[in-house]
């Protein structure tokens, strides 16, 4: 596959630039002279009717004047000129365009001139950066096309903004820290190159080795998080999101244009790409030092070692705030500070060494932290107190800080006595702070990638092997509601939906009249349950419409009239259909529990879990997951909330059934992504207790789903394809699978490679390649399913699997069309496993409505060339390297 569509961007080899003038108050000017004064080693040409020259350099009247190639437009004129600029720009083969002028939003939305901008860029190919946006730094190559005052040194970060005030900010904030960027990115209004696009490209840059988001909002929830969980695979990934309450989400939506979610949504979403969320730009920096420079934690066990109390107790509280544990110290570890500490140290953790610990007592209780199997990281306080020496501690600390061990995190207090200590620190990368509240917080954030990093590896499928929902039986209904004009299911209706997906609910009957009422508690035996029955009624405690505990035959008659004129006052005008009869649960140590579902406007359908109850508002103790979900998911799904800590044997209660809550939040996953139609679904409560669960009470709100859309293009992660799986046999009887790839798949995937002859590598891969790179590998095993599709063929030997084959496809940047690549392994060659797997990804492809696939093959790869020509390919020459030829498919 060739290079990547944004590499006109980030490396032109010429830039023009409309709008160049001679005013250093002008966007342009400014803009022109940041390029000159950078160390662009290509051409840069100013564009600009009005002038002949600008200062000793021809000025062009438009781009037909240059008569020579040119890379990347930088735009920086009135609005209304940027479409016909843009038209000049795709005549002349002009790849990609950063647009600085504002002027195509009207009150935040998009105007016409915007759309004819979008429908220009479009037609001719231009990848757009912005409009209305400070632009682009990238000083590897000495580009700063920005109108900013600031420019960036050189590092490892790159920084992608929403906000250019941000951006101006960030770099002057920078520059005194002597932090460098790999780039600096502002969106703007993002109309064409967003967050996705721009992680995609990131996810592969040398230059970044670490992600710095500001985040606002944004408009395509699947997109943004495929780029997202691409780069997050490859490097650490940081975002501070604004917007986190109503007000600033309205400021934020008014501001960029975009759809601002649920800030819990927002943050499940981060957590699920394996994204360390920040909250200020102190904290995006540390953090994304941190990770960039390969600090970890496996846990978070924190010890603290301090030569003063009061340090550590200030570090303690926040400990705690952000729920890190004080690691409790072993008994070997104990014993082992005793005999070298004084015998008034602290005894357990913090470490206080005293006020007068010399550096090789620091350096002990240090190593003896680090060496505990309990611990998960050291933070070390040092006060510069009359019998301390800053700088020799900080030299035995420097010494213990081994790459790939646990991470030593330190904070020298204070400021001319540490000052030099913090410089060392600096030099040998080992995290320094200037409080200990900001040292747990860095440390927090190790723990939290730790834990989002786990969430990432995650690729649930949509339903067990097992499950085998009646999906068709649910769409029926659902469609038969829908045809009646009615949103909101009947509760029998409901019991079915969540019945048909394995989750246990309790028998419902309902009814119009008080004697079917009378029948129905007479069948299921006293005490039961009456609820009110109504389309027009969701939540059945808003106006009363609830009975419990009816205990005698007597009292249903009387009660069920007194139900209904109850609620036909609160509600005169709704449509009482009747009422609904179920049987009490009467089973001891029952909690009660929510569990539901709620289309977020921006990431879709979310699955929500917490305590239940009549007043879950007001309590407000819920978590949030993105499905698909499996175990490890719902796990810390349910860890997240209060009422996790009740599920345990507390008093004369004994533990729950957790399986059985794990179970019924599995089936809630696999009916969300089976059933686009959702758009609430409540589960309030749900009762379990050591025996198993049961729904008592649940609503479900539906409603028509897009045609023609792919089978999860609802949901913002894409589940585990696994009804792509399928089995063959050869001619010989070798069983092979067909299946897409999985992360897990990344040892068989390396050894697949290492075992390719060196032609079959050269045919596959253009070049010379003994085996796959880290990133690579992660690269390939790691995929999303939706922009992206990897098929291997495996058979087994010795009990495990061995990857024989594998086809792939990426979808371009223009949705329509896909790139593919595919090798058979020597010895399965000539065997039919490449048609067949190339047939079934095309299968794939066509499903997803790409309309073309394309491919470049060697020349010279005969065997390549008469199968794709079988399959119907076209084959064609390209001209600028005969040595290859285009292929391609209309689908």
């Amino acid at each position: 596959m060739g290079p990547h569509y944004l590499e006109h961007l980030f490396s032109p080899k010429t830039i023009a630039v409309f709008g160049a003038s001679d005013r250093a108050d002008s966007v342009g000017g400014r803009t022109y002279q940041n390029l000159l004064q950078g160390d662009f080693s290509g051409a840069i040409y100013p564009v600009n009717p009005k002038h002949e020259k600008l200062a000793e350099a021809r000025c062009y009247p438009d781009l037909d004047s240059i008569g020579l190639p040119v890379d990347l437009a930088v735009i920086a004129t009135p609005a209304a000129t940027v479409p016909d600029i843009l038209r000049q720009c795709g005549e002349h083969n002009v790849r990609a365009a950063i647009v600085l002028s504002a002027g195509f939003t009207d009150d935040g939305k998009a105007n016409a001139l915007q759309q004819t901008l979008v429908q220009q860029a479009r037609h001719d190919n231009i990848r757009l950066l912005g409009p209305n946006c400070l632009g682009l730094v990238r000083p590897r190559v000495g580009l700063n096309a920005t109108f900013s005052n600031n420019s960036a040194g050189r590092g490892n970060l790159t920084l992608i903004s929403q906000s250019g005030a941000l951006c101006t900010a960030i770099l002057d904030w920078a520059a005194s820290r002597n932090i460098g960027f790999a780039a600096v990115v502002s969106l703007g209004d993002a109309i064409d190159i967003d967050f996705g696009s721009m992680l995609d490209y990131l996810a592969m840059d040398n230059e970044t080795r670490g992600i710095l988001l500001y985040i606002e909002g944004v408009r395509d929830a699947r997109a943004f998080m495929s780029g997202l969980r691409s780069a997050a695979r490859m490097k650490p990934v940081v975002a501070m999101k604004v917007g986190r309450h109503d007000a600033s989400a309205r400021a934020a939506l008014s501001h960029t244009g975009s759809l601002v979610g649920s800030d819990d949504v927002f943050d499940a979403g981060l957590r699920r790409a394996g994204v360390v969320r920040v909250q200020d730009i102190n904290q995006l920096f540390a953090a994304a030092q941190l990770l960039a420079n390969q600090h970890r934690a496996s846990g978070n066990r924190l010890a603290i070692v301090t030569n003063g109390g009061g340090p550590g107790i200030m570090a303690t509280d926040r400990a705690l705030d952000l729920d890190i544990e004080l690691a409790q110290l072993s008994s070997a570890t104990r014993d082992r500070l005793n005999a070298l500490m004084p015998a008034h140290w602290s005894h357990g953790n913090p470490v206080d060494v005293l006020g007068d610990a010399p550096p090789e007592r620091y350096e002990q209780a240090v190593a003896a932290c680090l060496a505990d199997p309990n611990v998960d990281g050291v933070l070390v306080i040092l006060t510069p107190q009359a019998m301390t020496y800053p700088q020799a501690v900080a030299e035995r600390i420097v010494n213990l800080g081994q790459p790939g061990q646990k991470s030593i995190l330190t904070c020298w207090m204070g400021f001319g006595q540490v000052e030099t200590s913090r410089q060392l620190f600096a030099k040998h990368k080992i995290p320094s702070f200037a409080t200990p509240e900001s040292a747990v917080e860095a440390f927090s954030h190790l723990v939290e990638y730790y834990h989002n990093q786990q969430l990432l590896m995650q690729v649930p499928g949509p339903m067990k092997q097992s499950s085998e929902p009646d999906a068709e039986g649910v769409h029926l209904i659902i469609e038969a509601a829908l045809a009646e004009h009615r949103s909101l299911l009947s509760r029998a209706e409901t019991n079915a939906v969540l019945a048909a997906f394995g989750i246990p609910v309790m028998p419902v009957t309902e009814c119009r009249t008080p004697n079917e009422a009378l029948i129905a508690a007479q069948s299921m035996g006293f005490p039961v349950a009456m609820k009110i029955h109504s389309p027009d009624i969701s939540h059945k405690t808003d106006v009363d419409g609830v009975r419990l505990n009816i205990n005698n035959a007597q009292s249903v008659r009387s009660t069920y009239r007194e139900l209904m004129d109850s609620v036909r006052a609160l509600r005169p005008n709704a449509s009482l259909t009747g009422v609904t009869i179920e049987p009490m649960y009467r089973k001891p140590h029952g909690r009660e529990l929510m569990a539901g579902v709620l289309r977020d406007p921006l990431f879709g359908p979310v699955i929500t879990f917490g305590a239940g109850g009549t007043m879950v508002e007001f309590i407000r103790d819920r978590a949030t997951a993105l499905p698909p979900l499996n175990t490890l998911i719902i796990e810390k799904l349910i860890s997240g909330t209060r009422v996790s800590k009740l599920l345990e044997q507390f008093r004369n209660q004994p533990p729950v059934d957790r399986a059985a809550i794990i179970e019924l939040l599995r089936h809630l996953s696999e009916l969300v992504c089976e059933l686009p139609q959702i758009r609430e679904l409540d589960i309030n409560p749900f009762v379990v207790n050591e025996d198993g669960a049961v729904v008592l009470d649940a609503r479900i709100v539906v409603d028509h789903h897009g045609i023609g859309q792919h089978r999860y293009a609802h949901m913002a992660i894409h589940p585990y394809p696994a009804h792509l799986t399928s089995h063959h046999q050869l001619a010989d009887g070798t069983e092979i699978v067909m299946r897409p790839i999985r992360p897990e798949d990344a040892e068989i995937e390396m050894a697949f490679v290492s075992g390719l002859s060196e032609q079959t590598k050269y045919f596959r891969f253009m070049q010379a390649l003994q085996e796959l790179t880290p990133q690579m590998l992660v690269r390939f095993t790691q995929i999303d399913y939706d922009r992206e599709m990897a098929l291997i063929a495996v058979v087994r030997e010795d009990g495990a699997e061995k990857e024989i084959a594998v086809a792939r496809y990426i979808i371009n940047p223009d949705g329509a069309s896909c790139e593919f690549a595919i090798v058979v392994a020597d010895q399965w060659a000539r065997k039919g496993i490449g048609s067949e797997l190339m047939g079934k990804l095309i299968e794939v492809a066509r499903a997803r409505g790409l309309q073309t696939m394309d491919g470049e093959v060697l020349a010279n790869n005969r065997p390549m060339l008469d199968m794709i020509r079988h399959l119907g390919f076209v084959i064609l020459p390209r001209k600028d390297y005969p040595n290859v030829v285009l292929v391609s498919k209309v689908l």
